[in-house]
């Protein structure tokens, strides 16, 4: 367990999640603003995003087994600092190898923050509640960044965009320095071992939160774009944005809130259904009351269903091992999501993403079916 009980430890670990999520709020304008600013292809642009996401893997995938033998405060503010030197070398380049490697490395270093952070908080007494509330400050900073950052992007460049992310860094660096919770008691090797290798059900979940990951990356990553080249003006492109940006204040503390009443269980199999449904209406349906219907809650429900996912995870795998792996579940799916929504946009159109869509839907909810805790888990989780 880990001391998050102080509020200063809780800010920590939700400027934390706020900086490493920074792709779960920002690519509808990362890509956006390649395609843009920068004239890069549909194609590269997605690819730019995605490199970034596939850096954060790697460094997920290579600090979770080894979060319990981790100095958590030591990797992320380290983590984050070297993201934003990274971030504020792209910030310098216009050519795409260079802004390639920046990519890669800020992924690299962010990720492995980020991987410290949602085990930190997969170890705290509560963490369906921990995770909501971190939940609820990416919301609140949804609602500043898409509000503020496209404006700022059309003042002053594409520059700006990368910039501003390197603050965000930043100010996640001095915060984890400063303030970054500490187990309460010793968590290594012995701790490891003394549990047993994942479980299918744990595996089941992994996978799909990833698949859902790849859904919400493939949709929001052209969300912009989408809207762009149906004529829609700039002003009325952010209106959503800003919307979907307060609706996303709503899922984590109703995730929270009815955390007793609703099965995590049931709550994970109808995500992905709802997903796939809101990813037909903007895709297909070149209306724009669909495209703010769909848009304004696209977001809310992945935050919902995951918050539900985060903690049926802790209760199958009490290491924090499997939470640590958080980031790698999330962007093994956002990381091929823009690439693939690239290719899909360039060769058939924006509806090919809905079909694709759907068919990751039914996949998810065949893994999350086979994600339940046991009879003795959940006695034991009762103890």
């Amino acid at each position: 367990m880990t001391t998050t009980k102080k509020w200063p430890r809780r800010v920590a670990l939700m400027v934390a999640h706020c900086a490493g999520m920074v792709d779960l709020v920002a690519l509808p304008v990362w890509v956006g603003t390649l395609i843009s600013a920068y004239k890069f292809d549909p194609q590269q642009s997605g690819g730019l995003a995605t490199l970034f996401l596939v850096g954060a893997v790697a460094s997920s995938l290579f600090f979770a087994p080894r979060f319990n033998r981790l100095n958590r405060k030591l990797v992320a503010s380290l983590g984050f600092g070297l993201s934003a030197l990274a971030f504020g070398i792209t910030s310098t380049q216009t050519g795409f190898g260079m802004m390639a490697l920046c990519h890669v490395l800020a992924g690299l270093a962010a990720g492995s923050a980020l991987s410290v952070t949602h085990g930190t908080i997969g170890r705290s007494a509560n963490p369906h509640r921990m995770f909501a509330m971190v939940g609820l400050a990416l919301g609140i900073f949804a609602v500043i960044f898409l509000g503020a950052v496209p404006n700022i992007v059309a003042a002053f460049g594409g520059a700006a965009m990368f910039q501003i992310f390197a603050g965000v860094m930043v100010v996640a660096a001095v915060t984890s320095l400063l303030l970054f919770p500490q187990p309460e008691q010793a968590q290594g090797t012995d701790f490891d071992i003394a549990h047993p290798r994942f479980s299918k059900a744990v595996w089941a979940g992994v996978i799909g939160v990833s698949l859902m990951a790849l859904n919400q990356a493939m949709v929001f990553s052209f969300f912009e774009r989408i809207g762009a080249d149906r004529g829609y003006t700039v002003e009325a492109i952010t209106l959503v944005l800003i919307v979907l940006g307060f609706v996303n204040l709503v899922p984590a503390p109703l995730a929270a809130l009815l955390q007793k009443r609703l099965s995590a269980e049931k709550v994970v199999t109808t995500g992905p259904i709802v997903q796939a449904a809101l990813a037909l209406l903007i895709t297909m349906v070149a209306a724009y009351p669909a495209y703010v219907a769909g848009g304004a809650v696209y977001i809310a429900v992945m935050i919902f269903t995951h918050t539900f996912a985060f903690g049926l995870l802790s209760r199958l795998d009490p290491t924090g091992r499997a939470l640590a792996a958080t980031p790698a579940m999330l962007m093994t799916g956002a990381a091929v999501g823009p690439i693939l929504g690239g290719t899909l946009v360039k060769f058939s159109g924006y509806p090919a993403i809905g079909i694709a869509v759907v068919i990751v839907a039914v996949l998810a909810v065949i893994c999350f079916s086979q994600a339940r805790v046991s009879h003795t888990a959940k006695v034991q989780a009762a103890a």
